[in-house]
C-alpha cells in the first residue's frame, strides 16, 4: 500500500447497506449539478444512494443542493483537494457494494445505472466497469469506450474524438475505466486503496486502473452504461496540462514493474522528451508552459514517488510480462 491515509481504506469505508452509491465530485459546478442529478432522479435502477463531495465550493453549490435535491448526501469539505480528494471522501461515506462515480457535467443515459449493475452480475471475474462517454452537445462523438495505458508511459481513451458508429459495441475487458464515469467493486478499493490524492487531479483514475491490475484485477467495458459528458467544462488548459505533465511520468514510475520500465526505458524517455519539444516549440502558450513546469516538478518529486512505489511493488500478484500482455493488447 501506499503511504498515503487514502489508502488506508479498510478503517474508512462504511458498512454496506445499499447496492449502489453514485459519488460526485464537485468544485463550482452549480451551473452542471441540475442536469447531472435530475438525469440520476430518471434512472430505471432505484436501488442507489447520491453523494456529492463539495470540494469548498463558493458558487451556491451547497445551498442549491440543500434546496432542489435533498435526497443527495453532501460531503462538505474545507477546501478544494482536487478530484481525489474529493472522491476519497464520498467513497468514505459511501454505503453501497459498488461505487460509482459520475463526473458533474454529465447527464447519464436512463439506463446508466442498470447496465452497470448487470454488467456486475454478469461477470463476477471483473472488479471494476467502464461506462461509454460520448460528448454532450454532439452525443455521437465517443469521448471514451474504457482507458487504455502504453508501455511507453502514456495513457488514452479507446475511441476518442471517432464518430459511433457502432465500432465499440461489444461487451468486452479493456485496460481501465476513465473516472469521470466508472463503477468499482467495495472489494477493490477495500484490497487496493483509494485514489492517490498526492497526484491531485488528472491519470488518477489511470493510477488506480494500474494498481488494480498490477494486483491482478480486471476491468469490464459496458457499452450500453452510456454518459454524456461536457467535455472540460470544469478543468482543461494550464491546469490539465500541468498536472498532465507532472503524473504521466509519476503514474509511470510508481506502478510499472522493473522489467518493465528497463524494457522500455527508450520509450519512457522519448514520449517525455517528445511532450517537452512539443511544449517548447509553443512555450509562448499558457498550456505548453504549464506542461514543463509539471514535467519538472514530478523530478522534484521523485522521491516521494520512489516511496510510494515500493509499497505498490511489494504488493504486486502479476509479473511485468503479464501487465505488458494488457497495455499492448489494449492500446
Amino acid at each position: 500500500m501506499l503511504d498515503s491515509p487514502m489508502l488506508d481504506s479498510a478503517r474508512v469505508l462504511v458498512s454496506p447497506s445499499v447496492r449502489v452509491t453514485v459519488v460526485i465530485p464537485n468544485w463550482n459546478g452549480a451551473r452542471h449539478l441540475p442536469v447531472c442529478l435530475e438525469s440520476l432522479q430518471r434512472q430505471t435502477y432505484r436501488d442507489f444512494e447520491v453523494i456529492v463531495a463539495d470540494n469548498a465550493s463558493t458558487d451556491g453549490s451547497r445551498e442549491l443542493l440543500w434546496r432542489d435535491f435533498p435526497e443527495a448526501r453532501v460531503v462538505e469539505l474545507d477546501r478544494n483537494g482536487g478530484f481525489a480528494v474529493g472522491v476519497n471522501s464520498g467513497i468514505r461515506a459511501a454505503r453501497g457494494e459498488l461505487i460509482v462515480l459520475l463526473n458533474n457535467d454529465t447527464e447519464a443515459d436512463t439506463a446508466w445505472l442498470a447496465e452497470l449493475v448487470r454488467a456486475a452480475n454478469e461477470h463476477p471475474e471483473a472488479a471494476f466497469f467502464a461506462s461509454k462517454l460520448l460528448l454532450f452537445d454532439r452525443r455521437d462523438i465517443i469521448h471514451s469506450a474504457g482507458d487504455y495505458y502504453r508501455v511507453d508511459g502514456v495513457p488514452g481513451n479507446r475511441g476518442v474524438w471517432q464518430r459511433d458508429a457502432g465500432q465499440f459495441d461489444t461487451p468486452e475487458e479493456v485496460f481501465g475505466a476513465c473516472g469521470g464515469a466508472a463503477a468499482y467493486r467495495r472489494s477493490l478499493l477495500e484490497d487496493v486503496g483509494l485514489f492517490d490524492e498526492r497526484l491531485w487531479s488528472y491519470c488518477e483514475d489511470v493510477d488506480l486502473s494500474l494498481r488494480a491490475r498490477l494486483a491482478g484485477y480486471r476491468c469490464w467495458f459496458v457499452p450500453s452504461a452510456r454518459v454524456y459528458h461536457k467535455l472540460s467544462a470544469t478543468g482543461g488548459g494550464p491546469i490539465a496540462s500541468y498536472y498532465c505533465g507532472r503524473n504521466f511520468v509519476e503514474v509511470a514510475v510508481k506502478n510499472l514493474p522493473g522489467d518493465l520500465l528497463r524494457r522500455n526505458a527508450g520509450a519512457l524517455l522519448w514520449a517525455q522528451i517528445g511532450f517537452a519539444v512539443q511544449s517548447l516549440w509553443h512555450i509562448q502558450e499558457p498550456a505548453a508552459r504549464a506542461r514543463l513546469r509539471g514535467q519538472l516538478a514530478a523530478i522534484g518529486r521523485l522521491p516521494a514517488t520512489l516511496r510510494a512505489r515500493r509499497a505498490i511493488q511489494a504488493n504486486r500478484r502479476i509479473s511485468g510480462t503479464e501487465l505488458a500482455r494488457v497495455l499492448e493488447a489494449r492500446a
